[in-house]
């Protein structure tokens, strides 16, 4: 199940992310001009589409991975690649995009007590 999660996420709302994949980690699409997110899709464009249809602009969406049992965030997905914005391969490297999406990640997945 996708969610788009604009304040932070419940254990209800993690868990049903999760289960697509056993609970090991949820893919995500973090929109970082509006500080939102969608987590839960099979794909991460399953994320990034929900968000588009939300009104987020593609050049502002980008794809991550978390691990809610370690709290590791993971950078690397398809959509990611983004010649056009310096992006060159699956993986976000640049520390300065790298930052604002762990920060809103880790605000709207972690920020309740569980």
């Amino acid at each position: 199940m996708i969610h788009i999660v604009r304040q932070p996420a419940t254990s209800e709302q993690i868990a049903e992310m999760a289960q697509i994949f056993g609970g090991l980690f949820v893919k995500l699409a973090v929109d970082v001009r509006r500080d939102i997110l969608a987590g839960g899709g099979e794909l991460h464009a399953d994320c990034e589409q929900v968000l588009l249809e939300d009104g987020s602009q593609q050049e502002d969406i980008w794809g991550a991975d978390w691990y809610p049992h370690t709290g590791e965030v993971g950078f690397e997905a398809l959509l990611n690649i983004r010649p056009r914005q310096r992006n060159y391969c699956m993986e976000i490297r640049d520390p300065d995009l790298r930052s604002p999406i762990e920060s809103i990640l880790r605000r709207l997945m972690e920020g309740e007590e569980r």
